[in-house]
């Protein structure tokens, strides 16, 4: 059930960043919106190619990939907040759906670790 969470939330958070990419090129911001939306899309791959990992080190190996690119938008999120290209609104909205994936994926991380 976690995984299928996983794999919907990290889908709208790619979504939701491609679309904010988008207006952020509008803005003439290209460095940011292109880093932003490789770490997105980069968690919602990265779930999806764990679910057909070679191994349970392979699993949790994407997981942990997408952990740490979840992560990076995390950060870029902030960093576009902070700088005025996004407001508060925004930032909340995609941060919110960014931190439950980090809380996800490190319980999932940690189950997968626990059940060797």
């Amino acid at each position: 059930m976690r995984e299928d969470k996983l794999s919907d939330l990290s889908m709208q958070l790619s979504v939701d960043v491609l679309k904010l990419a988008k207006e952020l090129r509008l803005k003439r911001e290209n460095v940011i919106s292109n880093q932003i939306a490789r770490s997105a899309t980069s968690v919602c791959a990265n779930i999806a190619e764990s679910k057909y990992g070679h191994s349970r080190a392979d699993f949790i190996a994407k997981l942990e990939i997408a952990l740490k690119e979840a992560s990076e938008t995390g950060k870029w999120l902030e960093m576009l907040f902070k700088t005025d290209y996004i407001d508060e609104k925004t930032y909340k909205a995609i941060d919110k759906t960014c931190s439950t994936i980090r809380i996800l994926l490190i319980a999932s991380i940690k189950t997968a670790k626990g059940n060797k």
